[in-house]
């Protein structure tokens, strides 16, 4: 195993994409906070999963081996054939939505429910929203993020 975690995160992102017989390259790259590992190629909806839910757990892996008895550790982020970006998108067009209905009925609306990470793309895009509030609510898997009206005096 490599001593660099950026090199491990290459190693396992490498060997999952061997596994899964995908066509694809890897790249990895590193500043002072995150460490980020892209695959690229055709067909990798195998990769990404339903909902994300297994580019997540590789993602998680990464972080894992990257980090093994290393005690300063950052961000650890993979993504395929840019995946994260449409839905970080997808995920803040439905927070606006979820926004406008929420200050057009004066009702709390209720996301499906999503990742930690998913949760606070929605949460971080609507905190400068005026007169709304959101907060997260349920248990994983199962926990949403609520967009609710604020109330006014």
């Amino acid at each position: 195993m490599p001593e660099q975690p950026a090199e491990r995160v290459r190693l396992v992102l490498e060997r999952v994409a061997d596994a899964l017989d995908l066509d694809a390259t890897v790249s990895v790259s590193e500043d002072d906070e995150t460490i980020v590992g892209n695959i690229d190629g055709e067909e990798l909806g195998l990769l990404i999963g339903r909902r994300g839910q297994t580019i997540d757990a590789v993602q998680l892996l990464c972080f894992q081996a990257a980090f093994q008895g290393i005690a300063d550790r950052k961000r650890v982020v993979v993504d395929a054939a840019g995946y994260r970006e449409r839905r970080r998108e997808q995920l803040v067009g439905r927070a606006d939505r979820a926004a406008e209905d929420a200050l057009r009925t004066d009702k709390p609306v209720e996301l499906e429910p999503m990742s930690s990470q998913e949760r606070r793309i929605v949460h971080d895009h609507l905190k400068e929203r005026q007169g709304v509030e959101t907060y997260s609510e349920g248990d994983e898997p199962h926990r949403c993020v609520i967009v609710a009206p604020l109330l006014t005096a």
